[in-house]
């Protein structure tokens, strides 16, 4: 192979342009869901802990959807000081009678983040990849493109981007294949590193994937270890967990642009998922295309990973209400999480602009 052959190898991932030194950092509301916060007190709470940005994502504000309310949002932000980030959650319709409800909702979240002073609208295809819609992965990236074409015009005119969220539904190359042919002009990346672990995915291929595409960048970290039925994964604290965010971070620095923040995103005190990774069955319907050199990585994750030892306590766990005898310890949990992840982020990952 001749130099120049192998260089152009090697740059096969661009570099769209170098991180500052200093990035700044926020939190991802969603964490935080046991509170029962307001927007003004989030606002209020990233303040206190000294941060830089903001993640309004599923706002349990009882007034999130007023449009009055979305101003006030927006004047909160520059009081506070806070780069703000907000959209909605699920854009494919489950079945072809929910498509106008859907794209109703859609646009209205498109109002919102742009009155809230969102530089983007955040937008999810599905929850997992077994709950898509449409019998193959194929047809429903061809949905999801549809959906994202429908309000192309709309999210122009209101100076947007969508941010389609890394959710645990398609692999990254899947994710990419839909962002340039939907129209990456206008669609994007909201990277999250622990939702690729669902798809058999170490988050640094998924971040090397979709750095050109990303818009805002969320870590959430997780164990990642073989197990008798498949490979294990769970979601822990930041820092804590199989992924090793210090190369992240430096790759990151390497490879997304300057403007993009970075949000603590720590979802915990959910159970165990096995991956059924020796079920063939399992790997014709879900995987037909999986790449053999991306699932050696994951492999590879898995292999220097082991259970998490630390205590937790379990909630969203199937088939079983969560019991009201916890509540008041996940609200402790969840916050005490968040703050252990912000450390780590701030000290150890030296993300954010503001000394604590």
């Amino acid at each position: 192979m001749k130099r120049r052959e192998f260089l152009g190898y090697c740059g096969a991932v661009p570099v769209v342009g170098a991180m500052p030194e200093r990035i700044g950092l926020g939190y991802n509301t969603y964490c935080l869901r046991g509170l029962k916060m307001t927007d003004r007190q989030h606002f209020e709470q990233a303040a206190e802990w000294k941060l830089d940005a903001l993640f309004l994502q599923d706002s349990l504000d009882p007034r999130a959807m007023d449009p009055a309310h979305w101003a006030e949002v927006k004047q909160w932000a520059g009081e506070f000081g806070l780069h703000l980030e907000t959209g909605g959650s699920g854009i494919l319709p489950k079945t072809p009678e929910l498509w106008e409800a859907n794209l109703r909702q859609f646009r209205r979240n498109i109002a919102r983040a742009k009155a809230c002073g969102s530089p983007l609208v955040r937008a999810v295809l599905a929850s997992f990849r077994h709950e898509l819609p449409l019998a193959s992965i194929e047809a429903n990236m061809e949905l999801a493109i549809r959906v994202l074409r429908a309000v192309r015009s709309e999210v122009i005119d209101a100076g947007l981007k969508i941010a389609i969220e890394v959710h645990k539904d398609f692999q990254a190359w899947e994710h990419k294949e839909i962002i340039e042919t939907a129209g990456k002009e206008y669609a994007g990346t909201y990277l999250d590193t622990g939702n690729p672990v669902f798809t058999l995915e170490d988050p640094l291929i998924t971040l090397e994937t979709l750095a050109p595409y990303t818009m805002t960048f969320h870590l959430r970290d997780s164990v990642v270890y073989e197990h008798p039925d498949g490979i294990a994964v769970q979601w822990v604290p930041l820092g804590e967990g199989t992924v090793d965010f210090a190369k992240i971070i430096e790759r990151a620095r390497q490879l997304l642009r300057p403007e993009v923040k970075i949000f603590v995103k720590p979802i915990t005190g959910r159970p165990i998922t096995v991956l059924p990774v020796r079920d063939e069955s399992w790997w014709r319907k879900w995987y037909p295309k999986a790449r053999a050199w991306e699932y050696a990585r994951f492999v590879a994750l898995a292999k220097r990973g082991r259970p998490y030892e630390k205590p937790v306590v379990e909630e969203d766990v199937a088939g079983r209400a969560t019991p009201p005898a916890y509540q008041a310890a996940l609200v402790y949990q969840q916050k005490e999480h968040m703050e252990r992840s912000i450390d780590y982020a701030r000290h150890s990952l030296k993300l954010g602009l503001k000394t604590a």
